[in-house]
């Protein structure tokens, strides 16, 4: 990847996050600055990720991806940031997973050369830009989903008429009842397949997908059987499409994996009887930033399910946090902070209170004493609930958790990654 443009970009005191009295500066430059959170260099509420952190999920998930032989597509919507892109793919990661093509737009612009699409490829101007790649980049390995014969048809007459050189690489993908895109039986799939067949030379048909993230059950054994059966379904269709001679020749891809079942993807997928070699591809998009709570759940259960996984060491570690002022303490027992919904995402819960500084008392952020909870947020200020006792005061800066942190980054163009004493080590652009 290339990021010397990136690194070029000029940022200023317009965007949140950057000191006030900024002027205008390379993005590569602030890693130089001596910018430190708690000697309140930046204003709040800013964002940042710790570097020590995302260093440990990224070893962590080397390891594991050694130890089941899968590969890593990390999907890229979780953070937009080419910056980690990069971090990801020098890692090992295998390519970079995105879902339209704006992100595909973000991740070619920075060098990518491996991109799945995990989503069908619809329109008349996504398909031509993707054509142009293929045929303006020998080297662009690229795929995408379909799952009925008249995304086949669609797909096949535009290669057809764009002439991009080479056959558009497809996955079949498979889906669940009431669930999102993807065929729903055997006899849609095989359909589906032999059209992708049929459409030779324009496409070509390199494997089998499915997402398996949004399965739910009543409790964590009910939601692990749905989604065994749902892998063990595209599982059988990889097998039967091999079976009837559909696939283009080279190895087959299989790939589903969230942040949530990742573990049960490769296991399953590993049983498939194929006729030839299969690459499994896992497409995590969380485990590098991780959370304090929705996947900070799902990785406890992971290592409950996986032998595998409880053998790697230490695990995977919250990296995000969002730091905010106490701006307010109108009543004991109520105490208001400088962060909203525009700050930090709520769409899984509400941030969690995790570290509390007060210059010139403190020399590192103290744990959060137990009964402070975020309960509400504005688009600008952050409710917590706290004991009568609770030692924040206005001016004091607070620490938070993130649940879910696809949400949180698509609010900043510029995160920080900090060191362990809060000193800003590098500023990361979005493009969201």
């Amino acid at each position: 990847m290339n990021l010397k443009d990136l690194k070029g970009w000029t940022l200023d005191h317009q965007m949140k996050g950057v000191p006030g009295n900024q002027r205008p500066m390379a993005l590569g430059r602030t890693g130089g600055q001596r910018w430190n959170i708690l000697k309140e260099d930046l204003p709040l509420p800013a964002a940042v990720l710790l570097d020590s952190a995302l260093t440990q999920n990224s070893a962590w998930m080397r390891r594991f991806l050694e130890a089941t032989g899968a590969y890593l597509a990390p999907h890229g919507k979780t953070t937009m940031s080419p910056q980690l892109f990069k971090r990801q793919l020098d890692d090992g990661a295998w390519g970079i997973t995105v879902a339209n093509t704006h992100q595909l737009q973000v991740a070619r612009d920075h060098g990518v050369k491996r991109v799945v699409m995990a989503n069908q490829l619809v329109g008349k101007q996504a398909i031509r830009y993707v054509m142009n790649e293929i045929r303006k980049d020998k080297s662009f390995d690229f795929y995408c989903l379909v799952d009925s014969v008249e995304g086949v048809k669609m797909l096949a007459d535009a290669a057809k008429k764009e002439k991009p050189g080479r056959p558009l690489q497809v996955l079949l993908e498979g889906g669940i009842p009431g669930g999102r895109t993807g065929v729903r039986d055997f006899k849609t799939a095989m359909k589906v397949a032999k059209a992708i067949s049929a459409a030779a030379p324009y496409l070509s048909l390199r494997g089998v997908e499915g997402f398996e993230g949004l399965i739910r059950g009543k409790n964590p054994k009910d939601s692990q059987r749905q989604v065994d059966a749902f892998l063990d379904f595209l599982a059988d269709i990889a097998v039967e499409v091999g079976k009837a001679g559909l696939y283009a020749k080279g190895e087959v891809l299989l790939s589903a994996g969230g942040s949530s079942f990742y573990d049960r993807v490769v296991e399953r997928f590993a049983k498939a009887k194929l006729d030839r070699k299969a690459r499994i591809v896992i497409r995590s998009g969380c485990y590098l930033t991780h959370d304090e709570a929705s996947y900070a759940k799902a990785f406890a259960d992971v290592l409950k399910r996986s032998k595998v996984a409880r053998s790697l060491g230490q695990g995977l570690q919250p990296a995000l946090e969002v730091w905010a002022y106490v701006q307010s303490r109108p009543e004991p027992t109520r105490v208001l902070v400088t962060m909203g919904r525009r700050d930090a995402g709520a769409d899984s819960g509400w941030p969690t209170p995790i570290k509390w500084f007060r210059p010139g008392k403190h020399s590192k952020p103290a744990a959060m004493p137990e009964g402070h909870v975020c309960v509400n947020m504005n688009d600008q200020h952050g409710y917590l609930d706290v004991p009568a006792n609770s030692p924040l005061k206005v001016g004091d800066l607070v620490g938070f958790g993130i649940n879910h942190p696809c949400t949180t980054f698509d609010k900043w163009q510029v995160i920080h990654v900090v060191d362990d004493k809060y000193k800003v080590v590098e500023s990361l652009r979005t493009f969201f």
